[in-house]
């Protein structure tokens, strides 16, 4: 459980060292645990694919010397060392890559243990909009400390601005038909849907969408085929981790999606950028939004066809 979603306390401070200025930068992870770096750190090791695209994403890639099996983007991540899995790495390649700081997700199994060998941690994990926000802050600081700004904004407020406004474009590039139409967003087999509180969820309404899933189920509630057949939703969009629906749950043929065939099935490539809370939410978003104005158009393309007529 997330200790609160209030903004994280981000301290930059000066010190002097060997009589010169030396920027030290201390940040408050995602575990309340304040963790201080004599400099901007050199050398990460990112055990969370979109706190890798983040660095990325704010010019620090170079930076990156080890990621874990699900980092693959941009695609310079792909020559970097893989170190296993973000819930549990191999500590002695994490070791062996003399980091400077791991950045990893707070459901890591390995923070405590490469604390004990002295290596410093970092866990941030984006779940929301707000988060995806302050997570880039965060991860500015401490790439930058005192010299992140760039013109008058920081790299954080400038890649947040571009986010905002590619949803925002998404949003107006749909019809007004499109308002108010509820939607399953299915995440992963189980079925795992994408519930309001969610940033995928958050990504619906911004598009003017509604969520078959009630809030109080939480950001991403494993359901049953038999809920998602009742609330009977007007459009089904699925990632590459689930199956198939209308082969995998029995009844699904018959839901209103299905019929209308307004289901939106994503690749491996879109779904990871779909189900990654980072600095490529707008993509996301217009990727929702493109395949809405698909079915609209496949919609009224049936809609313009003649009536068949029986010969007489």
């Amino acid at each position: 459980m997330r200790r609160s979603k209030a903004p994280l306390v981000v301290l930059a401070m000066a010190c002097a060292l060997t009589g010169q200025a030396a920027a030290s930068v201390v940040i408050e992870d995602d575990r309340g645990q304040r963790v201080e770096f004599e400099a901007p750190p050199q050398r990460i090791v990112s055990l969370l694919p979109s706190l890798t695209e983040s660095v990325c994403a704010l010019d620090a890639c170079d930076r990156l010397v080890a990621v874990d099996r699900y980092s693959e983007y941009p695609e310079s991540v792909q020559q970097l060392p893989v170190v296993g899995g973000g819930l549990d790495p191999s500590i002695e390649a994490v070791v062996a890559r003399k980091p400077d700081v791991v950045l990893m997700s707070v459901s890591s199994r390995a923070a405590q243990r490469l604390q004990a060998l002295g290596i410093k941690v970092v866990t941030l994990e984006p779940k929301t909009h707000a988060d995806v926000k302050r997570v880039l802050e965060v991860l500015d600081t401490l790439l930058y400390g005192d010299a992140a700004a760039v013109n008058g904004a920081s790299r954080a407020q400038q890649l947040w601005q571009t986010i905002e406004q590619g949803v925002d474009q998404a949003a107006a590039s749909l019809p007004e038909s499109s308002r108010g139409m509820r939607v399953y967003f299915e995440v992963s087999k189980g079925p795992y849907g994408a519930g309001p509180q969610s940033f995928i969820g958050e990504t619906l309404s911004r598009l003017g969408l509604g969520n078959v899933l009630p809030q109080d189920l939480g950001p991403f509630p494993r359901v049953t085929p038999e809920f998602i057949l009742r609330a009977d939703p007007d459009v089904l969009m699925v990632s590459s981790r689930s199956m198939v629906p209308e082969f995998q749950y029995p009844g699904w043929q018959n839901m209103r999606a299905m019929k209308a065939r307004q289901v939106c099935q994503f690749g491996a490539d879109d779904s990871n950028i779909l189900v990654r809370p980072g600095p490529r939410m707008h993509v996301a978003a217009q990727l929702m939004a493109g395949c809405l104005q698909g079915l609209f158009t496949h919609a009224d393309t049936t809609t313009a066809e003649p009536p068949k007529t029986t010969a007489p």
